[in-house]
Order: C-alpha cells, then sequence, then structure tokens
C-alpha cells in the first residue's frame, strides 16, 4: 500500500509535569510506530499560551510530528488521540510536494544560519586569540 507524509500537531494539557508530558509524547510516538508509522521529524515547541481558552485552559504544551504512513494508520492514530484525556486539541494532515519541498528548504536554512553562526563565533574567538 502507498504511504503517504503527514504532519500531525497535538496540544497536550500543560498543566502536568516534564516527566508526564514525555511519557505522553513517547506514547504519541509509539502509536505511530505501531500502527506501521516511520517518524521522520519531531519538533517540541514547549508550553505556549493558546488563542483561546480550550477546556478552561489558557495554554499547551505543542508537538509537531512529521511521519510517513499508509492512510489506515491515521484512523487509528487519531483514535489513540481522542482518547487521551490530556490531549486538549490535535490536527493530522496531508503533506502534498510543496509543503514537503517547503519543509526542506527551512530545515536547510537552517543547517546554513547555524554555520553561518558558528563561522561568527570562530572568528570572532580568533580575533580574541590575536588581541592577547
Amino acid at each position: 500500500m502507498a504511504t503517504r507524509h503527514y504532519e500531525s500537531v497535538v496540544v497536550i494539557n500543560a498543566a502536568l509535569e516534564d516527566p508526564q508530558v514525555e511519557g505522553i509524547i513517547s506514547a504519541i510516538h509509539q502509536s505511530i510506530k505501531t500502527n506501521g508509522g516511520e517518524i521522520s521529524d519531531i519538533e517540541n515547541w514547549g508550553r505556549r499560551r493558546l488563542a483561546y481558552a480550550i477546556d478552561n485552559a489558557k495554554s499547551g504544551y505543542y508537538l509537531i510530528t512529521r511521519f510517513e504512513g499508509a492512510p489506515s494508520m491515521i484512523t487509528e492514530f487519531e483514535r489513540f488521540l481522542k482518547l487521551d484525556e490530556n490531549v486538549i486539541r490535535y490536527i493530522t494532515i496531508v503533506l502534498d510536494s510543496k509543503a514537503l519541498e517547503s519543509i526542506k528548504n527551512a530545515a536547510n536554512k537552517k543547517v546554513e544560519e547555524a554555520a553561518e553562526e558558528g563561522t561568527e563565533v570562530q572568528e570572532k574567538s580568533d580575533k580574541e586569540k590575536s588581541n592577547d
């Protein structure tokens, strides 16, 4: 069966302690793997203020996971999210080729910026050493 690329954004209850949040994140990733998915990218945005209160919660822990899998696995994955009482909201979308290209370009840009910053830091330390 053909696999597709997906992106899932999950908002977890921010009132939980960090070990509990990590446990939920690992359970989410385990659910993807159990249902035949393969995780390609994970972004932990951490605790953020919600635009509006959801179930009296004003903040949430944001997790973005990109993965590949068969379309049939999404039903089971979203059922898992729906049954977890610590998941406030979730959405899973199919990534088309334009979205995948955009994500790839953004990742390449981050790598280039990190390399430039590393070069600037190296140049500063070289100047400091030469001034001594």
